[in-house]
């Protein structure tokens, strides 16, 4: 599997869950070559390893709002038993559990993909430091603010008023 077919399949299996980002058992279980099972029991031998922040498990409501999101993961449904959910530290310690080579070279792809959405987010904390310190109670400050919303509104106005008097480029087709 190359590099960009694993960050492919990573990156489709990392969840937002209460805030976190998250895989779920059956897919690393999926991307490590062992059963769901399998991987559930290493787990449980090992639950010293895996503190609240590592792993957690599903809510019903959590589960349920998965399964809709994700049609791949219908099987679930009717599973009665509680979906894990692990953090990039529980990834990491799930491929010290599991002590093969396949787990290592797929967590090194986990890794390197969690690493990589942490470095494409960085610019976002930036703007909001930047926001955040634009609040103040600083009448100038709000007024510029207002200004610029201001403008920004026009800008989109305009845009909008120049779509509606323009003529769309590209064949058209003779009108009858």
């Amino acid at each position: 599997m190359d590099a960009i077919v694993k960050n492919v399949l990573v990156d489709e299996k990392i969840f937002i869950i209460r805030g976190v980002q998250v895989m779920i058992d059956k897919d690393l279980a999926e991307l490590y070559q062992v059963e769901t099972r399998a991987l559930n029991q290493a787990v449980k031998r090992n639950m010293e390893k895996f503190p609240q922040d590592f792993m957690f498990e599903l809510n019903e409501n959590e589960k349920n709002e998965l399964i809709t999101k994700c049609d791949n993961l219908q099987s679930l449904k009717f599973n009665p038993s509680k979906v894990k959910v692990f953090t990039e530290q529980g990834v990491y310690m799930l491929a010290t559990v599991l002590k093969s080579s396949i787990a290592t070279e797929v967590n090194i792809a986990i890794m390197r993909t969690f690493t990589r959405l942490k470095n494409l987010s960085v610019p976002y904390f930036d703007i909001i430091k930047r926001l955040e310190a634009l609040e103040t109670d600083n009448k100038e400050t709000k007024e510029l603010l207002q200004k610029v919303v201001q403008v920004v509104s026009s800008m989109q106005s305009l845009q909008n008023e120049a779509k509606e008097k323009t003529n769309p480029i590209g064949f058209r087709p003779n009108m009858k």
